[in-house]
């Protein structure tokens, strides 16, 4: 099975060039001008387009049960999406019950996976502590190519990490070359503000951003990010959504700590005032943890991202329909938290990022794929156009145009955050284990053609901070 793209312009994170592409079995076997056509070799045109990584989702939810309900979108169906976007490779999140085995659910999360359409990974949640939890995450971390574990600050009474669970798994983390992640929010204040906010016959969506004001994340980035520069582990934020946070990010990074921001294009572009609208059900399909924010943090997320301070883009990716939503209609705290994006993400940040000349395109490549794949270790597997690496690619044409709607996208949801925007800047095609998936409007996605990736314990930044650590290392006074 061989591809042969020719005459794209190559986009990668830091170069960009004219080039033809070979991809062969699954990878990509030759890169140069006027390769030779084998026998047998499909052809893409690539005149007047880019030819870049595919995009990596690295927070998804597919399929998730959440809230007294399932998320409406399962493997199939969101990888798919994906691809009809440019995304070739998502990391979902295991959740685990309070109590509940680890691998259990790890193994629960790779059954439902086994129909997706693109290749997927799983960062694994630590929702309690115990020295079973412990054990298990080195069996993960050893035998089952999961890296990284997720943590939430938030969510008070159900998946909520206290402090010293926070500290045990970093901990742990670091003697197995994982990378921690976290939901910052300040659970115990979010829980206080909903019910002091429903006592004063706040119900509706418009009380959801005031339950989780910008100054609850930034408290919850603060702590998460003292608790992994006091034991000498990296960090991982995901959604940041505040000022505040960002300016905890940038304060680490400026004194060498390696903390990494992830940003979802909602909170790049929307702003609170969604919650207003004078709909019920308009209403709640924005609302999502963190909440979209008031317009100064926007720009603030722009810097962040242009600044270097933010590493990644994502989607949290987690589908709740109409019917679900309405199951908070007489009190906001129990709407399910979650909105779609895997389809959208990589359109409205070129349109929004690299058209505005907010983003390069290198930048815009770092920030949809290849960033991801350094933190977790999956470069130069993914995030790379070399030879040898996986023949997943998008082709980008810049002047292509899409104007978003529920009515017209492949997400299994009723509401599009971005409902009505036309977006220039789109992938023509997008191609997932050197197979063209996605052609101009006609998707190919079958089910159970993604693969489980492993992901490598010790990313490379353990390597620098196994270097610190020793070289601060105490001693013992001899006396």
């Amino acid at each position: 099975m061989s591809l042969l793209i020719r005459g794209a312009t190559v986009v990668t994170h830091e170069e960009s060039y004219p080039a033809d592409v070979l991809c062969v079995d699954g990878v990509i076997r030759a890169i140069g001008d006027n390769l030779d056509t084998p026998a047998g070799c499909e052809i893409l045109d690539g005149s007047g387009r880019y030819l870049m990584p595919g995009g990596i989702d690295p927070h998804t939810h597919m399929q998730l049960p959440f809230m007294g309900t399932v998320a409406s979108e399962d493997f199939f169906s969101g990888t798919a999406a994906g691809l009809a976007g440019g995304t070739t490779s998502i990391i979902d999140f295991v959740i685990p019950n309070p109590q509940q085995s680890l691998l259990e659910a790890f193994h629960t999360w790779r059954g439902w996976a086994e129909k997706s359409a693109s290749d997927y990974g799983f960062h694994v949640a630590i929702t309690w502590w115990s020295e079973q939890v412990a054990e298990e995450m080195g069996e993960l971390v050893a035998h089952h190519g999961v890296n990284s574990f997720k943590h939430f600050m938030a969510y008070k009474n159900a998946i909520m990490a206290a402090d010293d669970t926070l500290v045990a798994s970093f901990e742990r983390c670091l003697q197995l070359g994982a990378v921690p992640t976290v939901h910052a929010e300040n659970g115990e204040l979010v829980y206080h503000l909903q019910r002091k906010l429903i006592a004063q016959g706040m119900t509706g969506p418009e009380a959801h951003p005031l339950s989780r004001p910008p100054q609850v994340e930034g408290e919850a980035a603060s702590r998460a990010i003292r608790i992994a520069e006091t034991l000498g582990t990296p960090l991982y934020l995901v959604h940041v959504s505040t000022r505040e946070a960002l300016d905890e990010i940038a304060y680490a990074r400026a004194k060498g700590q390696p903390v990494y921001g992830e940003v979802l294009p909602g909170h790049l572009l929307l702003d609170d005032s969604v919650y207003r609208h004078p709909e019920w059900s308009t209403a709640a399909g924005y609302v999502m943890s963190p909440p979209f924010r008031p317009r100064e943090h926007q720009e603030a997320l722009w810097r962040g991202l242009q600044s270097g301070n933010l590493h990644t883009t994502a989607t949290d990716h987690c589908c709740f329909c109409a019917d679900q939503k309405a199951a908070g209609k007489d009190d906001f705290s129990r709407i399910p938290n979650g909105t779609a994006g895997i389809e959208d993400r990589m359109a409205v940040l070129w349109d929004a990022g690299v058209n505005s000349g907010r983003l390069s395109m290198h930048e815009f490549v770092a920030l949809t794929s290849t960033n991801t794949a350094k933190i977790f270790n999956l470069f130069p597997r993914k995030g790379a156009i070399r030879v040898g690496a996986d023949a997943d690619l998008v082709l980008w044409d810049p002047l292509g145009t899409r104007t978003i709607s529920a009515e017209t996208h492949h997400q299994r949801v009723d509401f599009n955050i971005f409902e009505g925007r036309t977006v220039r800047g789109i992938p023509s095609h997008t191609i997932s284990q050197g197979r063209v998936l996605w052609a101009d409007g006609d998707l190919r996605a079958e089910p159970g053609a993604g693969r489980y990736v492993e992901r490598p314990a010790y990313p490379s930044v353990f390597e620098v901070l196994s270097r610190r650590a020793e070289h601060q290392r105490p001693t013992p006074v001899q006396r």
